[in-house]
């Protein structure tokens, strides 16, 4: 990643919001509906939490109606802020110490946006430059690789870039990274 990059040429400016008081249903509903992997817990113009699908997935394990439980008694808090001007390595490196997925983008203005992972990863796929190999053409990045009849296989552990989820070994197809499940879809 260039270092040169930093969260507020990458953020995600419109982002899914909701209240502490909203069921973790209505919620639910909307992630599906904007597609996304968590909502960010807003009062006024701070997050003051985060819900991503494992907080609604330790609802369902607990066997509770997610029509009776808000949002608030399930979020993550405080949510992890990052400022804007601070460099992509800089929010990567917070994302792995903390084993998280999204960070909330403040400024002393408030609420700017989240920056997701998967900004990170696209960003960083962006950098990778391509080399002829024969007659194929094969993305280069860190990593190993393995060259395939079906692609560039990457030997370490990734995250799809369609499911999102930790993969043993991710191959591209078509620009992205892709894990054996969404390979085979």
């Amino acid at each position: 990643m260039e270092s040169e990059l930093s969260v507020r040429d990458v953020l995600t400016k419109s982002y899914v919001g909701v209240s502490e008081s909203d069921s973790v249903r209505g919620a639910v509903e909307l992630m599906r509906a904007e597609r996304a992997g968590s909502v960010l817990v807003v009062r006024g113009s701070s997050a003051v939490g985060i819900m991503t699908e494992w907080d609604v997935l330790g609802v369902v394990a607990d066997g509770t109606d997610p029509e009776t439980v808000d949002v608030g008694d399930v979020m993550s808090s405080p949510v992890i802020t990052i400022r804007p001007d601070r460099s992509l390595t800089d929010a990567a490196d917070v994302m792995a110490r903390d084993e998280i997925r999204n960070l909330a983008v403040e400024d002393e203005d408030g609420l700017l946006g989240v920056l997701t992972q998967r900004d990170v990863i696209a960003v960083a796929g962006s950098f990778s430059g391509t080399t002829a190999i024969g007659e194929e053409e094969v993305l280069t990045a860190a990593g190993s690789q393995v060259q395939t009849n079906g692609g560039t296989e990457y030997t370490n552990q990734g995250v799809c870039e369609a499911c999102g989820a930790l993969a043993d070994s991710l191959r591209e197809r078509n620009g992205q990274l892709l894990c054996s499940n969404c390979r085979s879809v």
